[in-house]
């Protein structure tokens, strides 16, 4: 009997040997270190932010600089890749030490950010673009230089990549994820579909704080107004 995960990745049934072994279900992540302090910090937003603003969705799962298995009989000649940023739908959120397709139940990444550099950026534009249209079927694919600002998308119709056209504020549309991407304070950003820049953990921290200390800062005037009418405010307030 042929392995039915096995098939649920692309492979062809008459090929697989029957005694096929798939390689274990823990195999580490083989990522080299990144290029820059820029490329790891724009990896670390994009799945902070992300992870964030979904964190109340259980059917996603968000990570970069992991690799992706996809050839569990390839796995000695190195085949499989390592997109900087991705995110999968309808599935578990769970940590996991890679991500292989065939324990996966087929599925591919839904959208992937590789971000260029001078020695990834031709494979990027290139042979990857190709592996994530032909192989991956990785239906948002964008890519983003850190330094330059070069930023580009591309949505997979009819079996091809098609270029994104940005809108007005020069962001790309992500059918995926329902959210736009674009380049803000020379950071690769999420916005939402009507334009609001969904904040980082951080900011979202920063800007509740500072609510409450306006609304602090309300309640001490109207209580000092009180005081001076010959009102005692606690009283009000009990």
């Amino acid at each position: 009997m042929v392995a039915p995960n096995l098939i649920a990745f692309g492979a062809d049934p008459d090929a697989v040997p029957e005694d096929i072994v798939f390689p274990p279900g823990d195999l580490y992540s083989d990522e080299p270190p990144l290029e820059s302090d820029f490329h790891r910090d724009q990896i670390n937003l994009l799945i902070q932010i992300l992870r964030q603003f979904w964190q109340h969705r259980q059917d996603v799962y968000i990570s970069g600089n992991l690799t992706v298995y996809y050839n569990a009989q390839r796995l000695k000649n190195r085949d499989f890749r390592g997109p900087d940023f991705f995110v999968v739908l309808g599935t578990d959120p769970k940590p996991r030490r890679s991500w292989m397709i065939w324990e996966e139940g087929g599925k591919y990444p839904n959208l992937i950010v590789e971000l260029l550099s001078s020695s990834t950026a031709s494979n990027d534009r290139g042979p990857k673009k190709i592996l994530y249209q032909d192989t991956f079927r990785t239906p948002d694919y964008f890519w983003f230089d850190p330094e330059s600002l070069e930023f580009q998308g591309f949505h997979l119709v009819d079996g091809l990549y098609q270029a994104l056209e940005p809108n007005e504020q020069g962001r790309l549309w992500s059918q995926q994820l329902q959210l736009f991407l674009g380049v803000h304070s020379r950071q690769l950003r999420f916005f939402t579909a009507a334009g609001e820049l969904i904040s980082t953990p951080e900011e979202a921290a920063a800007a509740a704080e500072l609510l409450a200390d306006e609304e602090h800062q309300r309640n001490e005037k109207l209580a000092a107004k009180l005081r001076e009418l010959g009102i005692d405010p606690d009283a009000v307030t009990e």
